[in-house]
């Protein structure tokens, strides 16, 4: 083995983007994964740790691009603000024990009476994670949703995309006239072809910065996406909305506590059946950080999709829509070594170590003696 390795993780079930490879190794040389595939003789280097992951998976670490569980911490009661910094820094804990090695904060800027959502605060918050991200466990990035009816945000987002502060946007129409108009509603096409949201958006397409659109339910809304070239949905509303723009060949997102509690928030599209209807490329914690891991296991169970498949939509799917595919987001040589050691043999699965570029960020494995013994019955429906 490499003089340089300082990691192996042997006899384990390693997820990648095609499939799970049984009783296979994976090889970790200063933060990179150098190699995977089947067990074989290691070299027994002293500087070099080594895991057996007899039972145990080894999962890509997830890749959160939308949850808004900050806000929370920052304000767990309306009136009650907590330092900036220090919710940050503790909801990165809650982050890597829940398996996410890459997220992406969502803030929204807006004309909410929330204080933790207005303009002002919205950029400083955004600026305060951007400060900290070098000194967190999990890799950090900043997701601004833009409602649309608020024109005293354009200048603040233009400044904050300008400096390289925010890298992804997301596009609401939850407000119409100053008055909520719920999910969504048939003035969103106005306000998505008015000049503000028209200039943040070109503003994204000149530096590269992903944008969305966020709780779709008109026809005519998507037909305005298509226009501003945005071709990325989260949470369409309906099961025909999904369709349609899975038939305009929009990447789409879904909220995993929606898979995990079988139901939507406010009774709307179902994100279990959208997914069995193939309407789902990417899953997100949206307002909890533990349901993504769990949202991958509800499918498996539920016969929805190989464990694989399930993966690949909080990992490489959303890394790729995101643009960061070529470092993260699968089990490959040659990318950062952010990893889960899995075990899955109990009723309910549990996160033992989260790897960021090799790096422990969280653990509780101890020993494979101290773990269940991994059976196959465990996840049926898994191969």
């Amino acid at each position: 083995m490499d003089e340089n390795c300082s990691m192996v993780i042997e006899n384990a079930s390693i997820v990648t983007p095609v499939g799970v490879l049984e009783n296979a190794a994976i090889r970790v040389e200063d933060g990179i994964i150098a190699a995977v595939g089947e067990c074989g003789p290691h070299g027994r280097s002293s500087s070099c740790r080594r895991i057996d992951g007899t039972g145990l998976y080894v999962f890509p670490g997830l890749i959160d691009l939308h949850g808004d569980a900050v806000e929370k911490e920052i304000e767990p009661r309306p009136g009650s603000l907590f330092p900036v910094g220090m919710a940050i820094v503790e909801m990165d804990k809650r982050l890597a024990a829940a398996g996410i090695t890459t997220m992406y904060q969502s803030l929204s800027f807006s004309n909410e009476p929330s204080k933790v959502r207005h303009v002002d605060m919205a950029s400083s918050i955004a600026r305060e994670v951007n400060r900290l991200a070098p000194v967190l466990g999990v890799r950090t990035f900043v997701h601004a949703r833009y409602e649309t009816s608020c024109l005293e945000a354009v200048p603040f987002l233009e400044q904050l995309l300008n400096e390289g502060q925010v890298h992804h946007i997301s596009l609401t129409c939850h407000y119409i006239d100053g008055a909520k108009a719920g999910l969504d509603n048939p003035g969103a096409p106005r306000l998505l072809l008015a000049p503000g949201a028209r200039q943040i958006v070109d503003l994204c397409h000149r530096l590269g910065v992903p944008v969305a659109s966020h709780d779709d339910g008109y026809e005519a809304k998507l037909d305005a996406l298509e226009q501003l070239g945005v071709r990325y949905t989260e949470f369409p509303i309906s099961m025909e909305i999904a369709r349609s723009a899975a038939g305009r060949g929009m990447r789409i997102s879904l909220g995993a506590p929606n898979i995990v509690r079988g139901v939507s928030k406010n009774n709307k599209l179902s994100a279990r059946e959208a997914i069995k209807n193939g309407y789902c490329d990417i899953i997100c914690s949206d307002y909890t950080p533990m349901s993504v891991f769990h949202a991958i296991f509800t499918l498996v169970r539920e016969g929805i999709l190989p464990l694989h498949e399930a993966v690949n939509m909080a990992s490489f799917n959303p890394a790729r829509e995101m643009g960061i595919a070529g470092y993260t987001g699968s089990l490959e040589p040659g990318k950062r070594a952010d990893m889960l050691l899995v075990d899955a043999s109990g009723d309910i699965p549990r996160i033992l170590t989260t790897f960021v570029e090799g790096r422990e960020v969280y653990t509780t494995f101890r020993s494979p003696a101290g773990l269940s013994h991994y059976a196959k019955e465990a996840i049926p429906g898994e191969v």
